[in-house]
């Protein structure tokens, strides 16, 4: 696959991506825990039917048995994505799109902090740079938070901020799987997140009963915003670099809430869209450092591999 092409899916992902938002506003009825089992069951499927796929292609039900022993990776990083849904669900249902949106363009600032203390990787001073900018990004939108309706209340920031080390948690479980699909671990995480919102539901006494559109509008965002995106993105990430992944993954950050503006009227406080452009510009800013430091490692890999 050419470079050009993987930008061209990772694009597509991230605008696939970017409707959810404006797919969420029209789910009237059902609660967070309906959502995230209607949503679900909307993915699994087509995750599964993918991974059945490519086994058909590549080696039957042995390979697609092997991508699905992901070990104790495997399962941590299943659980991070119910995270990550759950509380993506939960925060947009009771804050606005933007500020949800611009929270969850944190999660690559907390992989980094993840990967260094419990894998040992190595964080560069760029990156340190970025996340001290992500931090003031996320004191300025949280600080007026509560205290004005448009900005949204505390508990949604936090399902927000729990949304993204979820999905952190899930980014650092495929490197120290050393598996460079996801889909496995997507799949995994699907069943889970169908199974925990089942028992949360009935504890809670949450109806998964809902009304059919909502039914309809959950389903739809699993099996094609979502999966979709996910396929794209798993496709993409063969040939673009994680750190330029990383600035193509603001087009969901940005297109998100545009989306909601232009569509609903919906807006926010002053200090969610000034935070949420430090936050923007903390990840820019880390995504062209990793881009420089790949392009020199490239360089430098090149001599050598000539020579031999």
């Amino acid at each position: 696959m050419r470079y050009g092409t993987g930008v061209a899916l990772v694009v597509a992902a991230g605008l696939l991506w970017s409707s959810q938002g404006l797919i969420f506003r029209q789910i009237e009825v059902a609660g967070p825990w309906a959502i995230l089992f209607w949503r679900s069951l909307g993915m699994v499927p087509v995750i599964v039917a993918t991974l059945m796929l490519r086994a058909a292609r590549g080696g039957g039900l042995g390979q697609l048995a092997a991508a699905l022993r992901v070990g104790r990776a495997g399962w941590l990083g299943a659980i991070g994505l119910v995270a990550a849904f759950a509380g993506a669900i939960y925060a947009i249902q009771i804050t606005t799109i933007a500020n949800a949106v611009f929270l969850f363009s944190a999660t690559p600032f907390l992989a980094a902090l993840i990967g260094w203390g419990f894998l040992r990787e190595r964080v560069t001073a760029a990156t340190w740079g970025a996340i001290a900018l992500a931090l003031l990004g996320i004191f300025v939108m949280v600080r007026g938070g509560p205290a004005d309706a448009s900005g949204g209340a505390a508990a949604g920031n936090i399902a927000a901020l729990v949304s993204a080390l979820g999905f952190a948690v899930f980014t650092v479980s495929l490197r120290a799987g050393g598996a460079g699909d996801p889909l496995p671990m997507v799949a995994m995480g699907g069943v889970l997140a169908i199974l925990i919102a089942v028992v949360v539901a009935a504890a809670q006494g949450e109806p998964l009963a809902v009304p059919l559109p909502d039914r309809a509008w959950a389903l739809f965002m699993g099996a094609v915003t979502l999966s979709g995106g996910m396929l794209l993105y798993s496709h993409g990430s063969r040939v673009v670099p994680a750190a330029q992944m990383a600035l193509l993954a603001n087009i969901e950050v940005l297109l998100g809430p545009l989306l909601v503006w232009l569509v609903l009227g919906e807006t926010a406080g002053r200090h969610v869209f000034l935070g949420g452009a430090v936050l923007v510009v903390a990840v820019t800013l880390n995504g062209l450092a990793g881009a420089r430091q790949h392009r020199a490692a490239q360089r430098a890999v090149g001599p050598a591999e000539t020579v031999a």
